[in-house]
């Protein structure tokens, strides 16, 4: 052993050669509309068979898109890139009316994995704008869910990204407008877009309980308790997953250094200098078989005490599309 270079190291970090303490948040990772929507593209292929073609990532994860490949998924960007009378699956994040129309032009056998609550922010949407409100969505301009929602409510929608927007809106009837919001934002900012909807329009009505969904709501939770327990924290996730970067917003908040990373071998050694405790969460798209990977890299470079935070127990479970496929 060269002793030099180890007391060379020691000497620039001390805490390299220190264990690492390693809190695991709880709960992490995939939530019910994910582990559905996954589920319903491996039985269809099991039940159909290959090629099965899905609008959009499935759910925002490379891992799992990659994997979902190698079984005979094909991800396209438009139904118009899908061969008339294949069978196509829509993602999680739910689609426009426009996007449904078009399928039924090319006869495409669709299953829609839409995560029922998704389908619950249209719905509630729908019924807002049948009732003669106008409607403003609270949500992030370009995401799958927002351009899904844009597209399936009639009349105008408004989408409002911070409080700022707020000031800005021109409406017909601020007497006569409602919000609806995406389901993966942060609490925090939703209330306090909320608040401002209602100093500008103090009529204003939304839907009876929070559309950010049970998981969010859960995650965010969790890092935030886990924020009080060590000196930095890894949030394991896709950079295009909205509920990720959320995490990873709520992480910096709290005043700790938060890295966002989508692989183990984004993790950077000097992130560890000085560092005794880490914690670490994923986003809702984010399979388990990534934190582990992870908790192996660290492996590398210290030693690891690997403990789990108390957390609720998630029990929601979804059904699947009804006979897993159906027709427009």
């Amino acid at each position: 052993m060269d002793t030099g270079s180890v007391q060379s190291a020691s000497q620039r970090d001390p805490s390299a050669l220190s264990p690492l303490t390693v809190i695991l948040a709880n709960p992490r990772g995939f939530c019910a509309g994910v582990e559905r929507a996954i589920e319903t593209v491996e039985r269809t292929l099991k039940q159909m068979g290959p090629p099965v073609y899905v609008r959009h990532e499935i759910v925002h994860n490379q891992r799992v898109v990659t994997e979902l490949e190698r079984k005979g998924a094909v991800f396209v960007d438009e139904v118009d890139e899908i061969p008339p009378g294949s069978v196509v699956i829509f993602s999680a994040h739910g689609v426009s009316h426009a996007v449904v129309a078009q399928a039924r032009e090319r006869a495409l056998y669709v299953i829609d994995a839409t995560c029922p609550l998704v389908s619950k922010v249209h719905k509630s949407a729908t019924r807002f704008a049948e009732k003669g409100y106008e409607i403003v969505l609270i949500g992030h301009a370009g995401h799958a869910e927002v351009e899904g929602t844009l597209g399936r409510v009639p009349g105008p929608v408004h989408l409002v990204e911070c409080e700022e927007d707020v000031q800005h809106l021109n409406v017909r009837d601020p007497q006569r407008v409602a919000y609806v919001t995406q389901t993966t934002l942060s609490m925090s900012d939703t209330r306090a877009i909320i608040k401002a909807l209602r100093r500008r329009f103090p009529s204003i009505t939304g839907p009876d309980t929070d559309d950010i969904c049970y998981a969010t709501q859960n995650r965010q939770n969790a890092i935030q308790t886990l924020a009080g327990e060590v000196d930095l924290i890894l949030v394991v996730g896709a950079n295009n997953s909205s509920n990720s970067n959320r995490l990873r917003e709520l992480g910096e908040r709290s005043g700790k250094p938060t890295y966002l990373i989508a692989e183990a071998d984004q993790l950077q050694p000097q992130w560890l200098r000085g560092v005794k405790r880490v914690g670490i969460t994923a986003g809702a798209s984010a399979p388990e078989v990534l934190i582990r990977e992870v908790l192996t890299e660290l492996g590398r470079h210290r030693r690891l005490s690997v403990t789990e935070l108390p957390g609720p127990v998630e029990t929601v479970k979804f059904a699947l599309p009804e006979g897993i496929a159906g027709k427009t």
